[in-house]
């Protein structure tokens, strides 16, 4: 079974996590949660609530890593999805984390995103000239490191798919799923 990277940290969102781990499941691909640490993460749920101008946070589930970053050996993975909520914000300063991200965008391999996702391959250096859908806030974040900023549920540009916030759920994981598919078609011969 084809292993799929899943980049979380603690207060990744619950529903950017979630779904996709169980979408992998159900497409025949092996998730495997990757974080700082081997140990398990708290997730939180997201949300501006009516009335309100900034984010509001609430704990989610728990969920535990597979793996730490300093111990992926990259080339053993077809694709990776980077989280959002608030861990993009700490943990894309890991220098193992920018060296994967790195790998799959050198590699042309399926990549998705969403919300705060957007901050780990802007850090990598991984945005410049690539159109990626993320969350209002962090349009900033991928505009200063030259990506282009898409107001949309889901963004394709090449291997990179991505969506705003988990509302988008429904939009930008099916297509992610499917580059997924052939990738793992093309290897398999």
């Amino acid at each position: 079974m084809e292993k799929v990277l899943i980049i979380i940290g603690d207060a990744s969102e619950t529903l950017d996590t979630m779904y996709p781990y169980y979408r992998l499941q159900e497409a025949g691909f092996q998730p495997v949660v990757a974080a700082p640490e081997k140990r398990r993460y708290q997730m939180v749920m997201h949300e501006v609530k009516p009335g309100w101008t900034i984010t509001k946070e609430w704990e989610g589930y728990t969920i535990e890593a597979d793996i730490a970053f300093a111990d992926i050996d990259e080339t053993q993975y077809l694709g990776i999805m980077f989280s959002g909520g608030r861990a993009p914000e700490y943990i894309r300063e890991d220098p193992d984390l920018i060296r994967i991200t790195q790998y799959f965008f050198a590699e042309g391999k399926p990549i998705a995103s969403v919300c705060h996702g957007v901050e780990i391959p802007a850090r990598a250096g991984c945005v410049k000239g690539r159109r990626m859908a993320t969350v209002a806030k962090c349009q900033f974040d991928l505009e200063v490191c030259g990506g282009i900023y898409v107001n949309e549920p889901c963004v394709v540009d090449g291997n990179l798919i991505s969506g705003r916030t988990f509302h988008d759920n429904g939009h930008y994981l099916g297509p992610w799923i499917k580059l997924l598919e052939d990738a793992r078609a093309a290897k398999q011969g």
